[in-house]
This record gives structure tokens, sequence and C-alpha cells, in this order.
């Protein structure tokens, strides 16, 4: 599954932090960063990094801060959508990107949705899978009691300490069955859960994880529209599992809407983890996107 001798494993520092990197590819490739979601790490991408890498791309997929073996600050206002998003433009400073191609799936994605905002003339195209633009989202949890109520679990993370406390008892048994019950039959592997599982298990890790929610919570999510419209003017494909368990598929429609050049494309037998269900065909639809002319 993870293929050492593909992976060039990194730290590198950025935006005040450290994160641990993983790259493949060929040196002089068009650079393509990949953002992995709660609560997985850079390993999620297993299935589309040595594809991208023979594709000729330089995947650059980094464990975000608070996962895994990236650093991990303690306090949820360091995980404010703003420094996240920095983090990853940090990270291309770093390794000399001006521009590239960008990818991400769950709080990957939202990231992602925040740097075609905020930093739109780096990207030269996105890749979103499974999660809306951050803004709408938060207008969902207004609207419809459906939404609210498949998104309990992020309510339940602003508890302080007992989420963390709960999810790593008995070896983290309660967020293994979320994995599987909220995948189909055959979407995780041993392989994969044992390495989620190594994840989870690092110093600080799950507090930095769950302090996403907590961070988006407190500073709250307006989308950047100051008063005006809200465009993104990134070209962007959105896939999207219909089988998710967490959001509506009209949180997709409704993303695109509100993008200058948007394709969306639903997988109806796939879930909330489209990179692990789909593998191919998630593959395929970026290629043939990022080759578009």
């Amino acid at each position: 599954m993870f293929d050492q001798a593909i992976y060039e494993h990194k730290t590198i520092s950025t935006n005040g932090i450290k994160l641990h990197v993983v790259i493949a590819g060929p040196e002089d490739g068009k650079p393509l960063f990949l953002l992995h979601g709660f609560p997985e790490f850079w390993g999620c991408w297993y299935h589309q990094i040595p594809y991208f890498a023979a594709q000729g791309y330089r995947v650059i997929v980094p464990d975000q801060r608070g996962y895994n073996l990236s650093d991990k600050p303690p306090k949820a206002k360091d995980y404010h959508i703003d420094i996240l998003a920095d983090d990853i433009a940090g990270l291309a400073d770093a390794l000399g990107y001006e521009t590239f191609y960008l990818v991400g799936h769950d709080w990957g994605a939202a990231v992602s949705w925040w740097m075609a905002h905020r930093y739109l003339k780096r990207i030269i195209k996105m890749g979103i899978l499974n999660v809306p633009y951050p803004s709408l989202l938060a207008k969902a949890f207004r609207s419809s009691f459906k939404q609210l109520l498949r998104s309990w679990y992020m309510f339940f993370f602003q508890i302080p300490r007992i989420p963390e406390w709960l999810l790593s008892m008995r070896n983290y048994k309660a967020m293994l069955r979320m994995m599987k019950n909220s995948g189909l039959p055959d979407t995780f592997n041993d392989e994969y859960l044992n390495a989620l599982r190594e994840a989870w298990s690092q110093t600080g890790a799950l507090r930095g994880m769950i302090n996403w929610y907590r961070a988006m919570f407190r500073a709250g999510v307006r989308g950047g529209e100051g008063g005006g419209k809200l465009r993104i003017t990134v070209p962007t494909l959105i896939l999207w599992g219909e089988q998710d368990i967490a959001l509506e598929k009209h949180l997709a429609e409704a993303s695109a809407a509100i993008c200058d050049e948007a394709q969306v494309i639903f997988f109806p037998d796939a879930t909330h983890w489209i990179q692990h269900d789909k593998p191919n065909e998630v593959n395929e639809h970026l290629a043939n996107f990022f080759a578009e002319t």
C-alpha cells in the first residue's frame, strides 16, 4: 500500500510550524498538492500518489497541522482556516512553487476552497472531493434541520477534552467503527486502518485534529464575501459520493454555483471516502481535468 520506494519524506517549515510532507514524482514535474481531511493523514492518497507521479506530476502530500507527524499547536485559535490556508501557501513557497494544482478531500477540500478565495492567482486548477465551500455549510446548518443532524459530531467536538478521551478509548475502537460504518464494506482494508490508528496515536494528534472543528465554531466562517457576491474564479472539478452520511448532495451543486468555471460529477455508489471507493475513476477524472487547456 505505502510503496516507500517512490516516497520522499521531508520536514518543511512553513507559517511558524513544521509539516511532515511526502513527495513523489519527477523533480521537474508540475506541482500537485493533495490535502487530506479528518480523521486521515497523508496516507489517504495512497491510490493517487503513484498514479500522478507516473503521470509526471511532482506530488506533494503534507500531514496538515495537528495531524500525524506534523506539528500540533495546542490552542484552537491556531487552527483558524486562514492559518490553515497560509500553511499550504507557505509550503509551496518553501518548495519554490509560485503556482500549482490542488486537490482536497474533507477538511483538505475546505482548505482548498479557502485558498481559491485567498490565493486564487496561485492555483492553476482545483479538485474538490465531498466538501462544500465552508460558508455554504455554515448556512446549511441554519436552513436544514437534516444537515444539522448529520453534522452532530461537529457540535460534540466543541466539548473540551471529553471527545479526545472517548475517541482514544479501547485503542481507538470508536473511531475505527466510525470509519467502517461510514464507508462501503471494502472501503478500508486492515493495513490502512492500522496506519490510521498509528497516526491518531501520535502525541497531541487527537486534540490537534479536533481543534480544526473548535476553531471553525469559535471564529465562524463567513466566506470572505465582504458585502459583495462571492465568486470562485479558479477552474474547479467537484467529485461527490452520494452515499455521504454527513453531507447532503445539494451542497455540491450550491458550491458549483458560486464558481465561474466548475464541473460536478456525482458517484451514486460512493461514500464520503470517494478516493478510496472509486480510486481509478477519481484519478482519471482529475487527470483529464488537469490536462484540459
